[in-house]
């Protein structure tokens, strides 16, 4: 007699799109995507992970910090929805892999992460 045994652990269905998402990813998009992104009225969200000196410098319009120091394992009250859309950056990527990766096992769903703001060729407000 076989027997057959099915793992899903770790998976979570899509909002109502019929996919399939692992639970505690997210996903790394280039920086065009992320305009194409932001140029959508769809309740996304725009996290810079950097310090504040560097936040005052000058950001991607509309962002909000959130410095990646400060990201553990607790939700920042500034993200309460868990399926918002949330694009995150820093200054070169490496914090904001690492903050999109924290923020995925927190259980936010659609993260997605775009690298650092010293390749962004759009606008940046100061």
């Amino acid at each position: 007699m076989k027997q057959i045994i099915a793992l899903l652990a770790g998976c979570i269905s899509g909002k109502g799109s019929g996919e399939v998402q692992t639970a505690g990813t997210y996903t790394h998009i280039s920086q065009e995507s992320a305009k194409e992104m932001m140029g959508k009225d769809d309740g996304h969200v725009i996290v810079d992970v950097r310090r504040q000196l560097e936040y005052d410098t000058g950001h991607i319009p509309g962002a909000i910090l959130i410095p990646y120091e400060s990201i553990g394992t607790e939700r920042p009250e500034t993200l309460p929805d868990l399926d918002q859309i949330i694009l995150v950056y820093c200054r070169s990527g490496s914090r904001s892999r690492n903050a999109a990766q924290k923020l995925a096992d927190m259980g936010y769903t659609n993260v997605y992460e775009f690298g650092g703001i010293l390749d962004w060729t759009g606008e940046i407000e100061k």
